[in-house]
């Protein structure tokens, strides 16, 4: 059966190194088995880049859907304060663990869910960790080289 889901990407972000503010981009270019360009994970320079990776850290996504629901448990949080790389609308990242998907021009594969840690607490405020449990997105492999930008369509493979 043929999956027919179509989204797209909300807002782009990166940080330069673990704890540096995330920075709202147009577009970055995704470099499969590193990461997005000017991001902490592609450079090495992540809060667990020292840990062996499970995969996914090359990108993450998360829903502005779950974000707006937040509201409703009074947690107010941006997109880029979740800390991960692309913003969505319209795509059920839970269901996209172990398939493949397009981000524009861009192959992914989800490997697990972007589970929420007390780092993210410590980098926003207490509440946010337990407000995001089995909603904080998805990590992702890069599949193939391309530029992800904002605007771009968001659907199966």
């Amino acid at each position: 059966m043929r999956e027919t889901w179509q989204g797209s990407v909300v807002s782009i972000h990166v940080a330069p190194e673990a704890g540096a503010p995330m920075l709202v981009v147009p577009e970055a270019r995704a470099w499969p088995g590193r990461g997005l360009e000017g991001d902490r994970y592609a450079t090495g320079r992540g809060h667990y880049s020292p840990r062996p990776s499970q995969g996914g850290r090359e990108i993450t996504l998360i829903e502005t859907e779950t974000l707006e629901a937040l509201g409703g448990l009074d947690v107010k949080l941006s997109p880029a304060e979740t800390r991960r790389n692309v913003a969505t609308r319209g795509v059920p990242l839970n269901h996209l663990v172990d398939r493949v998907f397009r981000v524009g021009e861009v192959r992914l594969r989800g490997t697990r869910l972007c589970e929420p840690c007390k780092y993210l607490d410590g980098l926003t405020r207490d509440g946010v960790m337990a407000a995001l449990v089995h909603r904080g997105g998805l990590r992702a492999q890069i599949l193939s080289e391309g530029v992800i930008r904002v605007g771009d369509v968001v659907r199966p493979e």
